[in-house]
């Protein structure tokens, strides 16, 4: 396969197809009709990142974490209690509402972040029959910019498109691209075109669905690569997208260590993910990680790569969501001994854990129980207990003990308050705040 700048493939036009939706709709300020499944249940605005819940309620993310960030356990919409407050993208709804919003154009201010995906009303359609053809020119050399951005649109509009496009054998001519740009690395981070030939790639492998065999023709040394180079020196959506494409080929234990086997891609998507200043693409790299953190020895990986470091600095500035990720990113470092090391390595880390406790939400008070129950009395470690004293932690273990926790977390702040009394017996530098001494933990 031979890539090509300057050529382009003829598509023909064919009339816009017709996007499904609800027949109920609802006006905005401006007039226009919006299927109502498209608002957010909280704050009624058109959803620009939805994500549902075990209910299978769909929320905006900001809506719905801002909700459980206030420590609700319960479903807005139905008032069930949650199975859990883990939230699921609904990606099918995001590209419905993308694509609604090319015909329906939001202002500016308002839900920016689905208008800026819009697509250009004048760019040429295609059809079913079109599509073969089209991948039969990219196999034969024709993978312009141009004819692939064609294929990020009819991937967008429906469900049915990105099955078209599996079933006609995208995924390996689309993975075969990505070799070839492996094969001139050095071309593919000086030369704009061909890194937008492989950034144009990548999102349209993100909006497939994927099978067992297509993720193993992705997860190869050299697509790897070409992903590797769009994460050091892509542009900021198309680093968010490789993440995302990252953690849906991510999908079990083999799949993570295969991906995380890739020289040089833990180390690049770390840096991503505490460089950036930016929200989104900050939690996409943080929700890939947290995915490939699963096994072992990815954790041991990140460990070396100075992980403990690099999520310390993300944890003083993170927002209660992120902060929330970043805790549990840490719990599962200090699952193993090694990450329990390294975070009495790092007196910084449990200070700051410390300081986040009580303060983001009930789960980020339990990951920041369940670090310090690890580094503290799993695994003691004298410099991370010396960390905690000088944080005046045991004040809020104390306080923590008189809400109401769960019974896990109470026995962990009662094995924690032990240690450091026997310390304080002992001749240790503690002693407990004189303010708290009504406070009984027992």
């Amino acid at each position: 396969m031979k890539l090509c700048s300057n050529q382009s493939f003829k598509v023909p036009v064919i009339s816009e197809p017709s996007i499904p939706v609800n027949s109920k709709m609802v006006k905005n300020s401006l007039g226009i009709s919006v299927p109502s499944f498209f608002k957010c249940p909280i704050s009624l605005d058109i959803m620009t990142s939805p994500v549902s819940l075990s209910t299978g309620v769909t929320y905006d993310r900001s809506s719905i974490q801002q909700w459980l960030d206030e420590g609700n356990n319960t479903c807005p919409a139905t008032m069930q209690v949650l199975e859990s407050k883990d939230v699921i993208p609904n990606y099918t709804l995001r590209r419905l509402i993308q694509v609604w919003s090319t015909s329906n154009p939001i202002p500016t201010g308002s839900n920016s972040e689905t208008s800026s995906q819009s697509f250009n009303q004048s760019e040429p359609r295609i059809g079913v029959q079109d599509v073969g053809k089209i991948l039969e020119g990219i196999r034969n050399g024709v993978a312009d910019s141009e004819t692939l951005r064609i294929l990020v649109r009819y991937a967008v509009e429906s469900e049915k498109n990105q099955e078209i496009l599996v079933k006609a054998g995208a995924v390996p001519i689309l993975a075969q691209i990505l070799s070839i740009l492996h094969l001139d690395e050095k071309s593919c981070q000086n030369n704009r075109k061909t890194m937008e030939i492989s950034e144009q790639v990548v999102k349209i492998l993100g909006f497939l669905p994927h099978t067992e065999d297509t993720r193993r023709i992705l997860v190869n040394p050299q697509p790897l690569s070409s992903i590797v180079g769009i994460l050091q020196n892509g542009s900021r959506d198309a680093k968010i997208e490789s993440a995302k494409l990252l953690e849906t080929l991510a999908i079990d234990g083999e799949m993570k260590t295969l991906i995380a086997a890739k020289e040089g891609l833990l180390d690049v998507l770390l840096k991503f993910c505490v460089a950036e200043t930016d929200l989104k693409a900050t939690d996409t790299a943080l929700l890939c990680l947290l995915s490939l953190s699963t096994p072992k020895r990815n954790r041991l990986k990140l460990i070396r790569l100075g992980a403990v470091g690099h999520m310390t600095k993300l944890l003083r500035r993170a927002d209660k969501a992120t902060a929330e990720r970043v805790l549990r990113f840490l719990e599962l470092i200090s699952a193993c001994a090694e990450g329990r090391v390294s975070i009495g390595d790092h007196p910084q880390c449990v200070q700051t854990i410390v300081q986040k406790m009580l303060k983001v939400s009930d789960s980020a008070t339990e990951h920041c129980v369940m670090i310090l129950w690890a580094v503290c009395y799993l695994s003691p470690d004298q410099r991370a207990r010396n960390a905690v004293q000088e944080s005046n932690g045991m004040t809020k273990i104390l306080l923590l003990m008189q809400s109401n926790c769960s019974p896990a977390v109470r026995q962990m702040a009662g094995d924690l308050l032990k240690i450091f009394r026997e310390m304080s017996k002992d001749g240790g530098v503690y002693s407990y705040d004189s303010k708290m001494t009504h406070i009984v933990p027992f």
